[in-house]
């Protein structure tokens, strides 16, 4: 037990707890038993405050989206849009490498958070700002995707158990493919989000969008 037993329970410091436990032990340990443990509390006394662990998951969606809002709320505000979106986003991602169990999270929530949705309304306002009609806006959401909110989705999932190396019978067949996996190094695993997204990666990604986003808005 990582929390005082005696303080009341309250949807606040539930969700806490689950944020702290997922980092702690991986999503995959947060269970409502465990969570009520980890509260000092009996299990059902937690749907008091949560309906259940969904409504758990969909609430530390928002909790790790008003992390990310505070975080971009600090950054120093630019005049140039392109410096105010990619510092905007660097800094989202901050709050998702304290926290590496959420991007697989916010990938499967069906329903949208509020938290989230203000940090979108935000990152549309800063593009109005730098000239961009809200057509273009939603042509740079689509082609950001994940990235706008500071991790990318990967291809391949060898943590789940589907490897990505090339089957040894097709090496043979795809000599690009296996010249290309063989000079691949991701040796900084304090930036890594995936399999592919670390931070070296996910910065060409977000400047090659960036970049051709800024040429369109002049033309």
């Amino acid at each position: 037990m990582t929390t005082d037993a005696r303080m009341p329970l309250s949807r606040e410091r539930v969700l806490r707890a689950a944020v702290g436990l997922a980092d702690e032990h991986g999503l995959r340990a947060l269970t409502m038993r465990r969570l009520a443990e980890e509260l000092g509390a009996e299990a059902m006394s937690l749907y008091y405050h949560v309906a259940k662990k969904e409504d758990v998951l969909d609430g530390i969606v928002d909790v790790v989206a008003g992390e990310i809002n505070e975080a971009v709320g600090r950054v120093e505000a630019s005049p140039d849009w392109k410096t105010a979106v990619r510092e905007r986003i660097l800094a989202a991602r901050q709050v998702f490498l304290r926290h590496r169990w959420a991007p697989g999270l916010f990938e499967t929530r069906s329903s949208t958070s509020t938290e989230v949705l203000r940090y979108y309304d935000a990152l549309v306002g800063l593009m109005r700002n730098g000239g961009f009609s809200y057509d273009l806006v939603h042509h740079a959401l689509h082609a950001l995707g994940s990235r706008a909110l500071g991790f990318s989705q990967e291809l391949f999932d060898p943590s789940a158990g589907e490897s990505a190396d090339v089957p040894v019978d097709l090496v043979w067949q795809l000599p690009n493919l296996v010249g290309m996996l063989s000079e691949i190094a991701h040796d900084d695993p304090h930036s890594t989000l995936g399999w592919c997204d670390d931070q070296a990666e996910f910065e060409f990604g977000l400047d090659v969008i960036l970049d051709g986003l800024d040429r369109l808005r002049t033309q």
